[in-house]
Formats: C-alpha cells, structure tokens, sequence
C-alpha cells in the first residue's frame, strides 16, 4: 500500500469528525469558505458590492485557508489538536498580512524588512507542509529542490547556472508576485476550477452517478461482455463530469466490478477496465479535470478550443476500450445480461432527464455562446439545482452537507497544488531555469531527434506523475518541456496535451498506479497485476500522443480530408489490435509469429497518414486495406493455428 494511494483515497473521503466537535465545526468552517466564498470571488460579488480588491489580496488569504485546513484534515496525530490549530491560524495570518498590506507594498520602496520577510517566509513554509499533507511527499521533496536551487543555482556551471538571488528577494517575490504563489495557476483554481468541482459534486449528490451507470446498463448490459462495457461507458460519463479517477471508481466501480466479477471475469480484468475507463473520462470533453483550463490559459486560448482539440483522441480511447473488452469477451465465450436484470432506457432517461439538459447548457454556453468557463459551470449547476429541487432531489441535509463541506474538501489539495506551482513558475522566472532546461532539451531533440524528445518527456511524465497529482505534473512540464517540443516543431496544444496525456496515465502506471490500487481493493484483486492490465487496456492512449505530435489532423487542427485520413487509419489499427486480443491462437511459435506480423500492421495502417502526409486520400486506401485484413483475421487465423484449432 503506497502512500500517494492511501491519500488519494482519503481525498475522496469527508470525515465526520477531525477532532473534537469545535475542530469539525472550525474545519467545515474552512472548507465552507473555500467553496462558498471561492464562488463569491468567482462570480465577482465583492466589487460589485462596492469592495474593489486586488486578485493577491483575495488569494492570499484563500491560500492560507486552504492551509489550514490541511492541518485540519490531515493532522499529525490521529485526531487533530492545538499544534494543528495554531499552525493553520498561523497560516491565515501570514497570508492575510499580504491582503492587508499589498496596496502599500506595490508603492513601498523600502526595501525587504522584517515585517514583510518572516510573514512570508513562515507563510510559505507552512503551506509546503500543506502541500506535504494533502498531496504528498514527492511534491514538497520537488518545491525544497526548487527553492535550494534558487539560492544555490548561482554555484552551477552553465548553462543551470542561476542569478546569485539573495534570501529575502525570494521570499518576497514568491510570496507577493502576481508571476508566483498568488498568480496565474491559483487564479484559475480558485475561479474556473471551483466552479466544476461544484458542477460535478452538485452532479455527484443529486444522483447522476445512478443515471449514467443505469443508462450504461440499458444500452450495453445485453451485449457480449455486457458489465465491462457498462464499465467503459458510465465510467466515460461519470468520469467527464467528475474531473477525478478516484471519485469515478468509486462510484460507477462498486456496480461494474461485481456485475463484471459475476459473468466471469477474474478480479484482475475486471479491475483493469474499470480503472482504465475511469481514468480515461478525465480525459474525456467537457469538463477533463482541472487540467485543462490551465492549458487554456497558457495557450491564451479559448477552453472550448482545447476540448474540440481533445475529442478525437478521448474518443478513440473509448472506442479502443469497447473492442478490446469485446475481444476479451470473445476470446472467454462470455455472454451478455439477463433483460430482466436491466433497467429500461425509457425509465433511466426519464428520472434523469435533469442531468442532461445542464451538461447541454454547459455545451452550448461554452462552444457557441462563448460563455467564460466559470459563468457557464455555474449557469450549469443553477439549472440542474433547480431541476433537481423540482423533481424531489437535495432536500436532505445530508445532501446539501455533502455539497458544500465535500465539495470544499476536494478544494483542499487543488489550491494547495496551485500554490506548489506558483512555486515552481516563480523560480523558474527569477532563475531563468526554464530557458536553461529549454536549450538543453532542445539540443538533446537536435542531436537524437523528435521522438528521442517525446519519449524522454512521456518517461519524465510517468516518473513524476508516481506521486504528484495530474495538475502539478502539468504546470512542472508545461513549464520546462512544452517550450522545447514546441521548437522541435509540435504544435503548442499538441506539445500541452501530450503532457496532459502522460500525466494521466501515470495514474495507471505501477508501482503507485492510484486507479488500479482503488480498483484492485473493491475487486479484491492484485494490485500489480492489475496494474499492468490497466496499462495493456491503455495502449492506445499511449501511442496517440505521439501520433498527433506529428500529425496535428488528429487534434481537428489541419484541413477535413487530412482529419478524415487519421480517424479512418487511426480506427483501422485500433480495430486490428482488438483482433487481434480476440481471434490470435495456436501454439507459442504461431502466436508470436501471428503477433509480430500484427504489431507490423498496426505500425504500417497507424502511421500511414505521416509517410503519406501529403496524399491523404492514399492514407484512406491504406486504412481500407486494415480494415479488409480485419474482415478476414478470424479466417487467416484458423488457418494459421493449425487443423487442431478448428476442430
């Protein structure tokens, strides 16, 4: 059991006491802050009230809450006491001395005294032990090394040879900086990202986890391997609202593991689908967790510019988990469900009708409203509280509970990762690290090549993403590795979401592997064995990125017939994968030999639109012929494996 494994899951949990009965009430006094006024913030409230603050004087206090409430909620002890207490009011004051005076600092020349040193130094000290508590070891290990290297780099040889920076510039620069801790990433934590967490938890507590898995029920329970596609298509669902794998598990895995368990397969496969499809819907448009509003912003793009750019590739990840769990099912002779097992798809969208109509208002205020991000969560989740109050929902205490205290406890660790990248920018800006790093990747892609690069960045996004949360690994990369890809020639979105990607799939990526861990407890399977399943499922997520690192088509960048071309090869070999798990049989020799003339196919189909770049209509014709030699594989392959087979 890891110990990024064990807080993720605690993550997931709210605790019905951290203490005493005054400790509860004064965390859930934090955690309402964090949600109830984050939305105030976000929805403008306070100028309009006549209250004109400055970004730093709102977030920096918001931090030192969030802080606070780690103490809180991960105390040093079993139960939380006066230590944790008096660190997070500690916390607050120190970041509420910045709000108080950062008007008069912008306009201080008197250099950096005590007075604004020791709170910003005690300030940001305790909110890396919060970092520490609610995200883990690894990420507060990371921003100790940054913050040595800013004093220290000077000593390095070039080209990591920093600035000789003293002590006091910074502190006071990560601490009051609008390119530091209160910028850009906990700007958008603290607006855009607040407002999906309440979309999807206001989403979670009115009950649309049972409507998509019922709908997922209705539509594929009857078909081959019927639980594991309900898996792949609620979990899709779920985890496109949800932004969390964990959550995802959690909610749709508790009915597809059993139902996936009782039809016949092993623990183990069933664990694998169930993290994989979850963790996919992360991917998934139109929410894709936290991660993708930040890209939007460093891109300066539209959010609805990077969901269209992700559509193609999250849904050719769903369609090559629906046929490699069909295959799967094939190749075990398992059937579908019982009809009187399922619900109806008339009854299932007739009680919940009330999730729909808010997701297609988030869509159309996105997408062709042009709606910002928040304003649209938050129109979203007015229509479905409305909804839902209408047809009898959220009139339990319990539920609205939930909401607020549940909702601002997912906030914790996401301010507090957004503190950790200010971190990261802050000293990468003063430091001149990232152009440092920049020019050495850049020579390493000169010297050995573009997918030397790509390989080295998607290894440096697994390794990192063992014990960092998506959001951090993004902001830690997007710094210091997409500049370099995009000089090597990738696109700015292909180079952002190339790292999004990795950092995803480093949630199913042993030894840690947090949605094969969550997964493998409910199933009561292996761990490891799952893992690597999960990864197996995955493959063709793995492959994408650098597919459209190359061929930007695929990210709906480039002329129609030139995207016709790559979904038309890039389904072609997706479908000859799958076949392949289902139809390749005979003795070890035939196997491997049936498998590398496969693994040559599916190269030679999935690649066609690069070394035919300039002739897509020749690429279409290539994808014809995968998709002929997937209409005859089953024959070729009794043939293959020899007359004992066939009888």
């Amino acid at each position: 059991m890891s110990e990024v494994s064990d807080r993720v899951l605690e993550e997931e949990k709210l605790p019905e006491q951290v203490g005493s009965s005054a400790l509860t009430l004064l965390f859930r006094i934090y955690t309402c802050i964090l949600l109830v006024g984050g939305l105030l913030w976000a929805l403008d409230v306070p100028s309009r009230l006549g209250l004109a603050l400055i970004e730093p004087e709102w977030l920096g206090p918001y931090l030192g809450v969030a802080t606070a409430a780690a103490m809180l909620r991960w105390p040093y002890r079993r139960e939380a006491g006066a230590l944790d207490v008096v660190l997070g009011l500690l916390a607050i004051a120190c970041w509420l001395w910045l709000a108080i005076n950062y008007s008069s600092w912008m306009f201080d020349t008197s250099g950096y005294t005590l007075d604004k040193f020791i709170p910003g130094l005690i300030g940001i000290a305790l909110m890396t032990e919060g970092v520490r508590k609610s995200c883990g070891t690894s990420i507060a290990v990371l921003l100790i090394i940054m913050l040595v290297y800013a004093l220290l780099g000077f000593l390095l040889p070039r080209p990591l040879q920093a600035d000789d920076i003293s002590p006091q510039l910074l502190v006071m620069y990560l601490y009051s900086d609008t390119n530091a801790i209160p910028g850009q990433v906990l700007s958008i934590i603290a607006t855009v990202v607040l407002a999906f967490v309440i979309f999807g938890k206001l989403m979670e507590v009115s009950g649309a986890t049972n409507f998509f898995t019922d709908t997922a029920m209705a539509l594929m329970g009857r078909r081959r391997g019927g639980p594991a596609k309900i898996a792949v298509v609620g979990s899709g669902l779920m985890g496109s609202v949800s932004g969390s794998p964990v959550s995802n598990i959690m909610s749709t895995g508790t009915v597809t593991i059993p139902l996936m368990k009782r039809m016949g397969f092993t623990p183990e496969q069933a664990a694998a689908v169930e993290a994989t499809a979850a963790t996919g819907g992360v991917l998934a448009p139109p929410i894709m967790g936290a991660t993708a509003f930040l890209m939007a912003e460093y891109l300066n793009v539209d959010y609805a510019e990077v969901a269209l750019a992700a559509t193609l590739p999250a849904l050719f990840y769903f369609v090559c988990m629906y046929m490699q769990v069909d295959a799967m099912a094939a190749r075990m002779g398992l059937a579908g469900m019982n009809k009187s097992e399922l619900p109806r798809l008339r009854t299932a969208l007739r009680t919940g009708w009330i999730f729909i109509l808010p997701m297609a208002l988030l869509i159309y205020l996105l997408f062709f409203q042009g709606f910002a991000a928040q304003y649209a969560a938050i129109f979203a989740s007015v229509a479905l509280m409305a909804l839902a109050l209408m047809r009898g929902r959220l009139r339990k205490l319990a539920e609205w509970k939930e909401l607020v205290f549940g909702g601002g406890s997912i906030l914790i660790p996401l301010v507090l990762v957004a503190g950790a990248a200010g971190v990261v920018d802050g000293v990468m800006s003063l430091t001149g690290l990232g152009q440092s790093l920049s020019v050495i990747l850049v020579q390493i892609g000169a010297d050995w090549g573009l997918l030397a690069m790509l390989l080295l960045t998607a290894a440096l996004c697994i390794v990192l993403g063992l014990g960092m949360p998506t959001t951090a690994i993004y902001v830690l990369l997007a710094s210091l590795v997409a500049p370099a890809l995009v000089k090597m020639g990738v696109t700015p979105m292909g180079a952002h979401l190339f790292i999004l990607y990795f950092g995803v799939l480093s949630f199913l990526t042993p030894p840690v592997a947090v949605s094969a861990y969550v997964a493998a407890g409910i199933a009561g399977a292996d761990m490891w064995r799952t893992g690597w399943l999960g990864m197996r499922q995955a493959i063709m997520a793995s492959l994408l990125p650098f597919l459209w690192a190359y061929e930007p088509a695929l990210l709906m960048q480039g002329s129609w017939l030139s995207i016709v071309a790559v979904c038309c090869t890039t389904l072609a070999a997706i479908m000859l994968i799958s076949r392949g798990v289902a139809h390749i049989r005979g003795s070890l020799a035939m196997i491997r030999l049936q498998g590398v003339v496969l693994g040559v196919a599916v190269l030679v189909v999935g690649t066609s639109t690069l070394w035919l770049k300039q002739q897509p209509l020749l690429a279409i014709g290539v994808a014809v012929l995968g998709f002929l030699l997937c209409g005859i594989m089953p024959m070729l392959s009794r043939h293959l494996a020899g007359p004992a087979v066939r009888a």
